[in-house]
């Protein structure tokens, strides 16, 4: 019942999650695109205030946008505000880590073979991790570093990677991805909380008010919603990372992430530079061609010859280390507590099922993937032996 319990928990905060990203992904990608476009307005909008606008066609009608210098003549009656988006994704998000990997965090979050963690021990460096790693960031923002981008750029990208370093030590591969993706996901909700609204709320008093608005609320709100717009993409990929074991089960996972983060994010600013008609396709070419040196340096490696004193195992040997390994979880009606029904729909109960999933068994044997946190201390002598006895 317990397992049955945890599936739909896990079903129904990763589907919302999602949802509730796509609408803040879609808005931000949104409003970055619109505020990069925006070219100098006629004279009579000068006139009125007006910063920028643009035209745009879409759903059947024109759309005509303009921005403000400072705010409007007159306050609008109805003003839309962006900000439940970005808070639901993070609720969703932190009670999909909270059920996947806290309920679960001895089948997710440990890995005995790297640090023997108690549930709750594991827990609290789990939480002390994303407070710290957030008020890290806030602490850089607030600094006069701010105003030096690319050393920013450079300390903040550096603080991630040695934080993805930390805890691949630590935690299983898989949830060492996830919590640096949970971290970026608490940086940008954070940015939209503690940065962006509380500009905007200024902005709206101001204009009330009769004032001048005060131009460093909206450039360090600005600020956060550019830092947010970099780290969509190595986020996304987070996101989707676990169905993917060769990236984060690789022996070198923490780097493989850094690599991607650092692609991605170079991509995305073409697009940015783009927004602006400053067309540079030299950066798409410079991160495919990085992508491929990577795919290429991460090929995996043959498997570990077996000692010459070892003898190939018997087809028998080889459904026994199975059996041992992974039938628990990977049966009709897993014996393990933590699944309802075998993981993928893969069951391994007998020969002829493990032969037909050899080409999925063979790289999660690699790369450590499974056992899933290797509760059952496969070695890796039974690897090897397993991976010949599949080829």
């Amino acid at each position: 019942m317990e397992a049955y319990l945890f599936d739909w928990l896990n079903l129904f905060f990763r589907w919302f999650h999602v949802i509730a990203g796509v609408a803040w992904i879609g808005a931000s990608f949104y409003f970055i695109w619109l505020d990069l476009s925006l070219r100098e307005p006629p004279e009579h909008k000068k006139e009125q205030g007006i910063k920028g606008d643009l035209w745009a066609i879409h759903g059947g009608g024109f759309y005509e946008v303009a921005k403000y210098q400072a705010g409007p003549p007159q306050m609008p009656s109805t003003l839309h505000w962006f900000k439940w988006e970005a808070y639901t994704t993070w609720l969703t998000g932190f009670a999909l880590l909270s059920v996947m990997y806290y309920w679960g965090a001895e089948q997710y979050l440990i890995d005995p073979q790297k640090v023997a963690l108690g549930q709750w021990q594991a827990i609290g460096i789990s939480l002390a991790f994303l407070a710290g790693g957030f008020a890290v960031y806030e602490a850089l923002l607030k600094s006069p570093l701010r105003q030096m981008p690319k050393l920013f750029a450079a300390l903040l990208y550096s603080a991630l990677v040695l934080a993805a370093w930390a805890l691949d030590q630590i935690f299983s591969d898989r949830a060492a991805y996830l919590h640096v993706g949970a971290l970026i996901g608490s940086i940008m909700a954070g940015n939209v909380l503690f940065g962006i609204m509380p500009a905007q709320r200024e902005l709206v008093r101001a204009v009330t008010a009769g004032e001048t608005p005060q131009a460093h609320f909206a450039e360090l709100a600005k600020l956060r919603s550019t830092h947010n717009n970099y780290f969509t993409l190595p986020l996304i990929f987070i996101m989707i990372s676990n169905h993917y074991p060769m990236t984060y089960g690789h022996e070198q996972g923490w780097l493989v992430l850094a690599f991607i983060g650092a692609i991605s994010a170079f991509a995305r600013h073409y697009f940015n530079l783009k927004h602006q008609d400053n067309h540079q396709p030299w950066i798409l070419v410079a991160a495919a061609l990085a992508l491929f040196a990577l795919i290429g340096w991460m090929l995996p490696k043959p498997a570990q010859p077996l000692p010459e004193s070892s003898e190939r195992v018997s087809q028998q040997q080889a459904m026994a280390l199975v059996t041992a390994h992974c039938s628990a979880c990977h049966a009709a009606k897993p014996s393990h507590a933590a699944f309802n029904a075998p993981p993928g729909g893969i069951e391994l109960e007998q020969w002829s099922q493990v032969t037909a999933n050899a080409a999925r068994i063979i790289p999660a044997l690699r790369t450590g993937y499974m056992p899933l946190g290797n509760a059952s201390g496969m070695t890796e002598e039974q690897r090897a032996q397993l991976i010949q006895a599949l080829r």
